[in-house]
């Protein structure tokens, strides 16, 4: 497997906040990869800068061998942890717009996946309910076909249906050659599709290890070793 993502020496300050400190990490294609920390631990502001969203203020991100910029746009299918679709659209109007914008963007895959869930394509996204609009933004990302999915925080604030819906959609839509680095701090939930962790507290990496070395090594689940690493 090729390394797809590359941070050496990452770092980030805004005034006198360190929300990056000397972040060095690489990420193979192929893996579901969850990079889990707390709340304020830094997992946005990396995502912002591997989308180019935001500058470091010190060291360097590469992606397929690109940094970020419109090349790397083309490579990686970014959910942020914010709605950012236009709420007056139409679902078919989204979708159409995904198209336009996207050469790498599979049509039939959204309607198919819409179809299957039984949102209107004339549906206005402000009419939908907070799971389905969630499941929109989803579908939108993972009927991309690109070599990194980055999905910040996609089960917060949803049901557990919603959640499940969710999990499967990101496994069985994903390029199989590409990678999905998802950001949570809800590990029970996807821990079982992870190949790959990544702890990350204060700004620094803690932890960087298969699911399957931490359960061998440690003798305890992903979430228990959360738990005991982020306890307060």
């Amino acid at each position: 497997m090729s390394e797809l993502l590359v941070c050496s020496h990452l770092s980030k300050r805004y005034g006198s906040k360190q929300a990056l400190n000397d972040i060095s990490l690489s990420i193979e294609s192929g893996k579901i990869i969850g990079l889990l920390g707390p709340n304020g631990a830094g997992k946005t502001t990396l995502i912002k800068i591997i989308n180019g969203l935001l500058k470091p203020t010190s060291g360097m991100v590469s992606i397929g061998g690109y940094q970020p910029s419109v090349d790397t746009k083309k490579i990686i299918s970014y959910l942020p942890d914010v709605n950012y679709l236009y709420h007056w659209m139409t679902v078919e109007q989204i979708v159409s717009m995904f198209s336009e914008f996207y050469e790498d963007f599979r049509t039939e895959l959204a309607y198919e996946m819409l179809s299957r869930l039984g949102i209107e394509k004339k549906a206005r996204l402000k009419t939908l309910s907070k799971g389905n609009k969630e499941k929109v933004s989803l579908i939108l990302v993972m009927s991309r076909n690109a070599l990194l999915y980055v999905l910040d925080e996609p089960i917060a604030g949803v049901d557990p249906a919603t959640r499940d819906y969710i999990i499967t959609t990101i496994i069985n839509n994903y390029n199989p050659s590409a990678s999905v680095l998802i950001s949570t701090h809800l590990i029970s939930d996807i821990e079982e599709v992870l190949d790959d962790v990544i702890f990350i507290k204060g700004g620094r990496i803690v932890l960087h290890n298969t699911v399957d070395e931490i359960r061998e090594q440690h003798q305890k689940s992903v979430d228990d070793l959360f738990r005991e690493v982020f306890k307060w």
